[in-house]
């Protein structure tokens, strides 16, 4: 009997994750915020759920969304940028594992970031001691902690680099700015298509109770690969200069899936 998969935050990264897993056969629900795009996610095949966490309480109904669901993907970043009041996303999360532990899911999938590892950390992979410098990056592996303790569901940490795709750059925010600093620091990205090949690996092979870092193996220096970018897209080049970083982050993983079994499959 085929798997019942739940994603929470059907957005970017997602809803391409849950048609990805429909096409292979599973069924799946989703959760969204917005309820124009509910018919969306019925559209591709999605059970669609309108439901929203947030540090407060679970506005929709959780409790039929995890129902019957074997294995929950959790994909809600936090809301720790901009001018905009911020968020206790550990409480968040703290709301979302008392729905959690209450119903059949025994698998969670967390979608965490590389943010843990804060700068200046150097060469790091799933070995090293994080200790990171920004309030998402605490806040995030606060939350690895909150559900790695839990004995009733098993949890896999997955940390992703820069995400990028088809609508998705830093060049483009990056294009013609001046003055840039860390020319020479390395980029720690992963195209969309790695990040669903990953999740769907490590659901269709039950790895769970680890801790990977999503990240692609080449990391050219910012200078070079941003400067390369925008002359692929018709933009201008950012300017750095040339001052070198002390002890710059480089993403690595030493996880057995990622060196031994997992193929990447699109370079950035």
């Amino acid at each position: 009997m085929s798997k019942v998969i739940g994603v929470i935050g059907c957005g970017w990264l997602g809803l391409p994750l849950a048609k990805s897993l429909v096409k292979k056969g599973y069924k799946v629900k989703g959760t969204t915020t917005s309820k124009e795009k509910l018919e969306t996610l019925s559209t591709e095949g999605i059970a669609p759920f309108l439901v929203e966490v947030s540090e407060h309480e679970i506005q929709g109904d959780i409790l039929e969304f995890l129902n019957g669901t074997d294995t929950l993907v959790v994909n809600i970043p936090p809301k720790l940028r901009g001018k905009g009041p911020k968020e206790n996303y550990v409480r968040k999360i703290e709301l979302l594992v008392a729905n959690i532990s209450t119903s059949a899911v025994r698998e969670v999938l967390f979608v965490s970031s590389t943010s843990v590892y804060g700068d200046g950390q150097g060469e790091v992979d799933e070995e090293t001691i994080p200790v990171p410098t920004s309030e998402a990056g605490k806040q995030l592996l606060a939350t690895e902690e909150l559900l790695k303790e839990h004995t009733l569901f098993k949890t896999t940490i997955l940390r992703f680099a820069g995400l990028i795709g088809p609508d998705r750059h830093p060049i483009y925010m990056l294009s013609g700015r001046t003055n840039l600093s860390g020319g020479n620091a390395p980029v720690n990205l992963i195209h969309l298509e790695d990040c669903i090949g990953i999740m769907t690996s490590i659901i269709q092979n039950n790895l769970w109770g680890e801790t990977i870092n999503g990240v692609y193996p080449a990391h050219p220096t910012k200078k070079s690969y941003y400067t390369q970018k925008a002359h692929e897209k018709g933009l201008n080049p950012p300017n750095y200069d040339t001052s070198d970083t002390e002890n710059p982050k480089i993403i690595t993983s030493c996880n057995p899936f990622i060196t031994k079994i997992y193929v990447f499959s699109t370079s950035i």
